[in-house]
């Protein structure tokens, strides 16, 4: 096969970005730029490959193309832009984020030694740098999960307000939303301002975790990572419908802050506590095992998973199943609120929260709402009205049954869009549970809520075959030179004999035969042919091997022997005596002669044939491997008895022993 590849030479010094296509042989980025190597914050570089192989070559490439140009390479910004904009996103893919060039450096290196870690599709934190890596087998239908109250934290949104204007332009909406129906500011609360409330507040945290989460989901969905379907827990639902278009930001707004207003009543007289145990087992525990008023029992509030059951009720309930469990080895453990959601508790607000929410106007939309009220799709999502936001406050949250279906239908991917993710882990649970090599990922972390952990997060599900759209990094970035794609070289065809040139040059005949590379009649009479014999240039030689030495076959010595008589006349081996092997070396090859003798009166003549080791010189010795005679034609004993098998007189000899006589 031969590949030409052609490229067409710049018209200008600044040509046109090329579009994204297949690597080649010939890089196209011939830009150059001097730009400061180190980035204002951190960058993500996108590498792809076909091959696991490849993509380390590829991390290596980088990271000796960073160490080696230093303080000359390009800018940072350029290098992101010119990977992710410019080069084939190929099955298997890595990210990595860091804010300078050591940090790239460590990164790379890491990649480029094992993989990056031992989580294909996670993100993993290095020295100075994130690196996510996997195998693009998932498809682009991303379902975006909204958790209750529990991933909030100090700071949250601090980093990602100052340094992303999506994020913070979605924040600054929430917070326009919010004012009519608070009497703090969203971005005070967030920012940690003197004065303003603590997330300790009921009435605080519910709003501040619906406005991050918004927030959130429209930073992913401003790199391309749009819901295919959403899914919320609690009063994560509310968030849900937000995103996908079921409420106004200020009929979601209004939801959220008075009915987390309205809650406040119910603090202090209950709680909630997260139990290790199938759900209908916790349910038989509960409805056998209490005594007191029926109002304060505990009962079954969230369903999360197939060994993850969240009980709600009053303190004593609570604090009489926390010590049963830790009795009979069971973890129970309690949740950080002081009220019973999800349990009778919450009857008394009913009326209270359909006056507050009774002018809201719930819409339909495209984006497919999963309800764990329900536990089912909503076919419309104008029915998510003020009875609605009710019953999700009351009832059981049926988490483990939506995410189960969900995952039936064939989501495969869940992200998690939330401050901390909380509820990732037992998606994650279920996917494997379920036979799927899914993935199930968070936005931030707490402690880590910068452009570092959320790019280390954009780049998980980007590895494992989730489309983004990463030039929303790189506004002003431009198309440099880089290192050329590392094409992992594998030979499939066999070696071509090497030309023998045109041996009437010297002298001589043609060869006319795979063994032979020249032939030429004696002056005295006879005839010599040539050759030369190689494993690499008859490579089916390699099959006849005795303890790992290769032999030319006996076959081969007449094949020989006749090929050369045929030039003479006498192409019938009438007699060949192997004289000893012909042994063929592992590298090189051997020299070959055959040599026929004068034909006598009736036209037979001998034969012999020679070898020499290649390294040898000339004119030092030849071994002689077999000789014998030639006819020109079949004699007339032999065709008379040719028919008859075993011939007359024949003795029949037992092979008892002989091989291993041999041997």
């Amino acid at each position: 096969n031969a590949h030409v590849i052609l490229e067409e030479a710049p018209t200008d010094e600044t040509p046109e970005p090329a579009a994204a296509e297949a690597p080649t042989e010939a890089a196209g980025e011939t830009v150059e730029a001097t730009a400061d190597a180190n980035a204002d914050g951190p960058v993500p570089l996108v590498l792809s490959a076909k091959t696991p192989e490849a993509l380390r070559a590829q991390a290596q490439r980088l990271a000796a193309f960073l160490t080696a140009t230093c303080d000359s390479a390009p800018g940072i910004t350029d290098i992101g832009h010119t990977l992710a904009a410019a080069r084939a996103e190929l099955e298997h893919r890595a990210v990595v984020v860091a804010s300078d060039t050591p940090g790239f450096v460590d990164a790379l290196e890491g990649l480029a030694a094992d993989g990056a870690g031992p989580v294909a599709g996670a993100a993993v934190t290095c020295r100075d740098g994130v690196v996510a890596h996997g195998v693009a087998d998932l498809g682009s239908n991303p379902v975006f999960v909204f958790p209750g109250q529990g991933s909030q934290w100090e700071g949250m949104a601090t980093e990602l307000y100052g340094s992303s204007a999506v994020f913070r332009d979605r924040v600054d909406a929430c917070a326009d939303a919010l004012a009519p129906y608070v009497d703090w500011s969203l971005t005070d609360v967030l920012q940690g301002e003197p004065g303003a409330p603590s997330l300790e507040r009921l009435d605080v945290v519910q709003p501040v975790l619906w406005a991050v989460m918004v927030a959130l989901a429209a930073l992913w969905e401003s790199h391309g990572v749009k819901p295919a379907a959403v899914i919320g827990h609690s009063q994560g639902e509310i968030a849900a419908a937000t995103v996908a278009g079921a409420l106004s930001l200020e009929d979601a707004a209004k939801v959220v802050a008075l009915r987390a207003q309205a809650l406040t009543v119910l603090t202090k007289k209950g709680g909630m506590v997260a139990v290790t145990l199938p759900h209908q087992e916790v349910r038989e525990r509960l409805l056998t095992r209490q005594t007191g008023p029926e109002h304060d029992r505990a009962v079954v509030a969230a369903i999360n998973g197939p060994s993850s059951t969240v009980v709600s009720g009053g303190t004593e309930a609570l604090d009489t199943l926390i010590a049963t469990c830790e009795q009979e080895g069971i973890q129970a453990r309690r949740v950080s609120v002081d009220y019973a959601s999800h349990s009778p508790h919450v009857e008394a607000l009913h009326d209270q929260i359909l006056g507050l929410l009774a002018d809201i106007q719930p819409r339909s939309c495209q984006v497919a709402f999963h309800s764990t009220l329900t536990g089912r799709r909503l076919d419309d999502t104008a029915v998510l009205d003020a009875e609605y936001w009710y019953r999700n406050l009351r009832h059981t949250v049926q988490f483990g049954q939506v995410v189960d279906a969900l995952i039936e239908q064939g989501h495969e991917v869940f992200v998690e869009c939330s401050p901390h993710p909380v509820l990732a882990a037992g998606i994650q649970d279920a996917l494997t549970e379920a036979g799927r090599d899914g993935i199930a990922t968070g936005s931030l972390r707490r402690g880590r809520g910068g452009r570092q952990q959320w790019l280390g997060a954009l780049g998980a599900v980007f590895v494992r075959g989730v489309a983004v759209d990463w030039s929303e990094l790189f506004p002003a970035g431009r198309l440099v030179d880089l290192p050329s794609y590392a094409f992992q070289r594998e030979r499939y065809w066999l070696e071509a004999p090497p030309d023998a040139g045109d041996v009437s040059a010297l002298g001589l005949g043609e060869g006319g035969h795979p063994f032979f590379g020249a032939a030429t009649g004696l002056a005295g009479g006879g005839l010599l042919v040539s050759g030369r014999l190689d494993v690499r240039a008859q490579p089916w030689m390699a099959g006849h091997a005795v303890r790992a030495r290769v032999l030319v076959p006996g076959a081969a010595l007449v094949e020989m022997a006749s090929e050369a008589g045929v030039r003479v006349g006498a192409g019938r081996v009438a007699e060949l005596v192997l004289e000893a092997p012909l042994e063929l070396p592992a590298a090189g090859g051997v020299r070959l002669q055959v040599t026929v003798g004068v034909p006598d009166q009736d036209g037979s003549c001998e034969v012999g044939i020679y070898s020499q080791p290649e390294e040898t010189e000339a004119t030092e010795g030849w071994a002689l491997h077999a000789r014998g005679r030639l006819d020109a034609e079949p004699s007339t004993a032999a065709a008379a008895t040719s028919t008859e098998w075993p011939p007359a007189g024949a003795e029949v000899v037992g092979l008892d022993g002989f091989y291993a006589t041999l041997s």
